[in-house]
């Protein structure tokens, strides 16, 4: 039996942990930026060399994600957070990319916070899983994130 299952907390994974202290580690770098513009290159330049630290089918797919959202919703920036690629309104993150590897998990996932425009009557999807960015699934992402951008 799990500690979930007994009712005892177990505290964050290491993964959870290394999560937040990249994200501490970026509030802490951005904070230190100079101008707009500069804060605007360096969160872009981050977001690409995170994507290309990442090995095999999570990093193709980062790269066609980062691709889709630049290309179809230019207003969103892009920025590390929580040591993902992430894509912001106003400073505020819309959609991220998690990797399967950051928390071993089976499957990449495309995630939408909040400030994501998805609403659909009483109940909408904020993730979905990606195992491949085909075509199709890239046409899917640009409508989701156009969507989501308002």
């Amino acid at each position: 039996m799990s500690g979930a299952e007994k009712g005892t907390y177990e505290g964050f994974t290491a993964e959870e942990r290394a999560a937040m202290k990249e994200h501490a580690q970026e509030t802490k770098k951005a904070a230190r930026r100079g101008s707009r513009a500069d804060k605007a290159a360096e969160a872009a330049r981050d977001v690409l060399a995170k994507i290309a630290e990442m090995e095999g089918q999570d990093r193709v797919m980062a790269e066609r994600v980062h691709a889709v959202i630049t290309e179809n919703a230019p207003e969103l920036a892009p920025k590390l957070w929580y040591g993902m690629p992430a894509y912001a309104l106003d400073g505020k993150v819309v959609c991220f990319f998690q990797s399967a590897a950051k928390f071993k998990a089976r499957y990449a996932t495309l995630g939408f916070n909040d400030r994501a425009q998805l609403d659909d009557g009483p109940m909408w999807a904020t993730a979905f899983a990606l195992t491949d960015v085909t075509e199709e699934v890239a046409g899917r992402i640009t409508e989701l994130v156009k969507r989501a951008v308002g």
